[in-house]
């Protein structure tokens, strides 16, 4: 599961559970709960913000992101759900991580 093998270098203290919220919701929120780089205020639990439309419409335009590291080896799929219509903008791909030659 690629959830149980990743973790966040420009947030460390990130949990999955709250890098899988800010890429789902395009940094609207920055995690589930807050931590070091994520104030409550923008978190998923806690906040007062408006709840995040549907189509991502009063999300951010632009998104920092997270520089992840992968700690284990397999395949993982991603896709993106913003720009998609199923037919002519499908932006999906894989990226295959293996174990480092020792």
């Amino acid at each position: 599961d690629f959830w149980l093998n990743v973790e966040s270098l420009t947030a460390p203290d990130a949990t999955p559970e709250d890098i899988a919220v800010s890429l789902a919701s395009s940094w609207y929120y920055c995690g589930y709960e807050a931590h070091s780089t994520c104030p409550a205020e923008h978190s998923l639990v806690g906040n007062n913000r408006e709840a995040l439309q549907g189509q991502l419409n009063n999300a951010n335009a632009s998104y920092r992101g997270h520089v992840l590291r992968v700690k284990g080896a397999g395949k993982y799929f991603y896709l993106c759900t913003r720009n998609n219509n199923f037919t002519n903008r499908s932006q999906k791909g894989s990226i295959t991580v293996q174990d480092a030659a020792l």
